[in-house]
């Protein structure tokens, strides 16, 4: 090698030795370049499922048993629940629910609306769930959502009562027409309806528990606080629901506890709980104005509609005291209980179901704790 090659080749190894020393140099001042932050607030993405080739991979007796899994559960839920329904326990469900059909044992909901709150609610839309418990064991009232009845069937007492309560967070609530339940608009707009046991022979509450229905549903209320990182509220009425949400990160999504709004229990907090606001205030810190539900039920009406605006004459010293028109809000309407207003009574008319049982059981614990005092 020349002796110009060697100074060339010497020079360029200085000068890289030292550009790295200088790059040394302001590492170790500033620090390392640290990563981009990854926000843990964003959703998930969508799980990649293709359903076609999952459908292929069953047995034909696990086809026939999960027809209607596979017809009616919606995509975004199948996507994380197919491993949970191909279990010997979930296939000995299902065999359970034909063999009640042989029988001559009618059931609810029908079956095409066992998962209606899947299709309505979509995995990645969950913003709220109510947990429930059994469905409604009377006609044409159980649709697979929890507390929502088909019309014309009125909404029932703890329905009613959750109006209630409603009607004290937002005054301008106005209850469905002609008494209706149906609480389709909410799980459209994000909120999950989930009973913790999916069917109910007909007129015998509880009759279908203790199936494999819990553990199931069980999986879902994991999977949300699992999955939705954004966070979620969890509203759990009762002994029984607030079982369900023990488990929930705390840190991550808001638990709303209190007791059921079963007439049986819902004079002992129920009313003045707050749920439904503090659920709609958490929510927008989480997800910005978006991020609200709007808990109407009726058309034209809105619980996020803008309060109403005013306007008064007020001294404006630009106009040397002339006055001009300044926007102020006007109050809400109080929802404040009517004089000689009679108090809720229990018809024997009124329909009861297992939540109302459970209510029942902790009204007469509380009782029983309150004597001992």
């Amino acid at each position: 090698m020349s002796a110009v090659k060697r100074k060339t080749s010497s020079s360029a190894t200085e000068s890289e030795a030292k550009k790295m020393k200088a790059n040394g140099s302001i590492t170790s001042f500033f620090g390392a370049p640290k990563p981009k932050p990854v926000d843990a607030s964003a959703p998930a993405p969508a799980v990649k499922f293709d359903k076609q080739k999952w459908v292929d991979s069953l047995t034909s007796e696990q086809k026939e048993l999960l027809k209607l899994e596979i017809e009616t559960l919606d995509h975004s839920w199948l996507a994380h629940l197919k491993d949970d329904i191909v279990t010997k326990e979930f296939l000995e469900l299902k065999k359970f629910l034909d063999r009640e059909t042989a029988a001559g044992k009618k059931w609810f909901p029908p079956k095409e609306d066992i998962y209606s709150w899947s299709r309505h609610t979509p995995f990645n839309n969950v913003k709220v769930v109510i947990v429930g418990q059994d469905p409604y064991h009377n006609v044409n009232q159980a649709h697979g959502m929890a507390f929502s009845v088909r019309p014309p069937t009125p909404a029932p007492p703890s329905l009613k009562n959750m109006y209630k309560a409603l009607k004290k967070d937002y005054p301008s609530f106005v209850p469905p027409p002609n008494n209706g339940g149906l609480l389709i608009p909410w799980a459209d707009r994000g909120v999950l309806m989930l009973n913790t046991c999916l069917t109910v022979r007909a007129h015998e509450a509880n009759s279908h528990s203790n199936r494999g229905w819990e553990r199931f549903t069980q999986r879902v209320i994991d999977l949300v606080a699992q999955k939705r990182t954004r966070g979620v509220v969890f509203m759990a009425w009762g002994t029984p629901a607030g079982k369900r949400v023990q488990k929930v990160d705390k840190s991550r999504h808001l638990i709303l506890q209190s007791v059921h709004p079963s007439p049986l229990s819902a004079s002992r907090g129920f009313f003045d709980c707050g749920h439904f606001k503090a659920a709609n205030e958490w929510l927008i810190k989480r997800y910005g104005a978006d991020g609200e539900i709007d808990w109407a039920l009726t058309p034209s009406t809105s619980t996020k509609k803008a309060v109403p605006l005013a306007t008064v004459d007020e001294p404006n010293p630009k106009t040397n005291g002339a006055s001009s028109p300044v926007v102020v809000p006007k109050d809400e309407p109080k929802d404040e209980p009517k004089k000689d207003e009679p108090k809720a009574t229990l018809k024997a008319d009124d329909d009861f179901g297992s939540d109302d049982e459970a209510a029942l059981e902790e009204a007469l614990k509380q009782a029983e704790e309150d004597s001992q005092k």
